[in-house]
């Protein structure tokens, strides 16, 4: 595939240094403890071409199996990949007799029949028409054949298996109508399964709601600021992950830029943690704020970031709980109410910006994108901060949601040094230079995390310019840098499919005790070009 890109072996320890005004800052990305790489295998094409035709997928370990969300055709695709050099169609599973939309997808080993054996179980979460409506969570087995189907909250939009087997979780993201006139609460369902899927039913649904959090008193970085809205509207949960033992579930609420913390077997939300904000004029936590700068330019700008992370993933080191987070970025932008506004379409405080005018320049911050919901602090209509959405990065948070890394701005500094050509791009525009500065940049979107060669990997995909980011995570204070490779070909048409990957959405890690080969992989879903491709963990040496 010409200009498909597996770029990092190039790097090593190399650092990228500011060179004619194109890269703004040094970064130094480090030497990879172990020599490994995450090389292409084979990819699975639905033909479809900017049609959701390839988003979340989840491997089931006993048949070797891919099932991944279609949701152009509201199914399930389920592949073979007993080799992965060749994931070829089995069959689909029609979801339309459960609503309108197939969100996510999940397997788990839970109890199933007489004797209550551990069973493979898919779940799924189907939303409803409209989506303000309660949709359902649907359970089948391996071949499709339906179990069971539970009602949960307004929109679910993901779903999960604790590690043991005993609940499935669902992120009710209750998103209101375009008109913003209908605005359902926010929450997440808590399935108990730990009496066999035979039978289950509604008094087996328990609601994590946020209502007790109405009347409290949040971290003013959590953003409850939609028309009229009260908090347990506004938290709308996007992302869930477990820890090891099933007790505790945290949950992204990206617009809100906030996790909630779950306790799972009482089905209650105990904290609402704010995330704070990334301030983008320090040392190398710089970003290409402009599409209209003719170039490359990562440089610090006084304006702040929300980091508003989408997937997230639990892990341990060491001995401790953490979470790391893919800073993706979102705003609230309805026909009813929208937040967004170009900074240089914004009236800035004089006080706090005297240069007010240098800076609202096209090619400085005018084109980026800010919201109307923070930064005029004494409400006069002018605008003493400047907000931005997603941090452009990675964040690795303790058990309590307390920051312990941020990857500032290494990952456009990562992409800017390896791919200059096509730094920023957006995914269905192969002729798109510096399309997304003025949004998001690259846009993370999903994060897995896995074990393999004794360490532990951090996968992140980058939703825009496309391709997987890996990084060793085994400290979590000090993550290294692994891997970059991006499976676009930048000279392919996207429309024609000739353009490979494009806009990673959904990641699943097979271990090597999991996989059909004996070693780790790493499963793919990318939107916008419909394809479905597995990757190969392995050792190698750069020297």
């Amino acid at each position: 595939m010409k200009n498909t890109t597996t770029v990092s072996r190039a790097l090593g320890a190399l650092a990228l240094v500011a060179s004619a005004g194109t890269l703004a800052a040094e970064v130094s990305i480090g030497t990879p403890t172990t020599s490994l790489s995450l090389e292409p295998l084979g990819v699975y094409e639905s033909g479809l071409f900017d049609e959701s035709a390839a988003e979340i997928v989840a491997h089931d370990p006993g048949t070797q199996r891919l099932f991944v969300v279609n949701a152009f055709s509201n199914s399930l695709d389920v592949l073979d990949i007993q080799d992965p050099g060749a994931p070829a169609l089995l069959f689909s599973i029609d979801m339309s007799p459960y609503g309108a939309e197939s969100n996510s997808v999940a397997v788990g080993q839970v109890p199933i029949g007489e004797g209550l054996l551990p069973s493979t179980v898919v779940a799924v979460a189907v939303a409803a028409e409209p989506t303000q409506d309660p949709g359902q969570c649907v359970f089948l087995d391996a071949d499709g054949q339906f179990l069971a189907a539970v009602t949960v909250g307004a929109l679910p939009d993901m779903v999960t298996f604790t590690p043991d087997g005993h609940y499935a979780l669902v992120a009710n993201e209750g998103e209101p109508d375009d008109d913003y006139l209908v605005d359902p609460e926010g929450s997440v369902s808590v399935i108990d399964l730990s009496g066999g899927i035979a039978g289950l039913g509604a008094d087996d649904v328990a609601t994590a709601g946020f209502g007790a959090f109405d009347n409290t008193v949040l971290d003013p970085s959590v953003r409850i600021f939609g028309p009229n809205a009260s908090v347990a509207q506004d938290l709308e949960p996007e992302y869930i992950a477990t820890s090891q033992d099933s007790t505790t579930a945290w949950v992204a609420c990206q617009e809100a830029n906030a996790f909630a913390i779950l306790d799972i077997a009482t089905a209650t939300i105990t904290d609402v943690v704010g995330l704070g904000f990334k301030e983008h004029g320090l040392p190398r936590n710089g970003l290409d704020a402009s599409n209209d700068d003719g170039g490359i330019r990562i440089t610090n700008w006084p304006v702040l970031g929300m980091y508003q992370p989408d997937a997230i993933a639990a892990f341990t080191a060491r001995g401790k709980q953490y979470l790391i987070s893919a800073n993706e970025g979102d705003a609230r932008d309805y026909d009813g109410y929208s937040e967004e506004e170009r900074i240089g379409d914004m009236d800035l405080d004089p006080v706090a910006f005297p240069n007010a005018a240098t800076l609202q320049a096209d090619e400085r911050l005018g084109r980026l994108n800010s919201t109307l919901a923070n930064g005029d602090t004494d409400g006069d209509g002018l605008y003493e901060e400047l907000y931005c959405y997603g941090g452009r990065s990675f964040s690795i948070w303790d058990a309590n949601g307390g920051l312990v890394y941020d990857s500032g701005d290494l990952l456009e500094q990562i992409t800017a040094f390896l791919l200059p050509e096509y730094f920023n791009s957006t995914s269905d525009d192969n002729d798109s230079f510096d399309n997304r500065s003025d949004d998001k940049g690259p846009e993370p979107e999903g994060v897995v995390v896995g074990k393999a060669y004794g360490r532990t990997l951090a996968f992140l995909g980058l939703e825009r310019m496309g391709g997987i980011v890996v990084f060793d995570v085994s400290r979590p204070n000090g993550p290294i840098y692994v891997d970059y490779v991006n499976t676009r070909d930048f000279d392919g048409d996207p429309e024609a499919g000739t353009a490979g990957d494009l806009a990673p959405e959904g990641l699943a890690f097979i271990s090597a005790a999991d996989s059909p080969t004996g070693t780790p992989l790493l499963a793919v879903g990318h939107e916008v070009s419909g394809t479905t491709r597995l990757f190969e963990v392995v050792e190698t040496s750069n020297f």
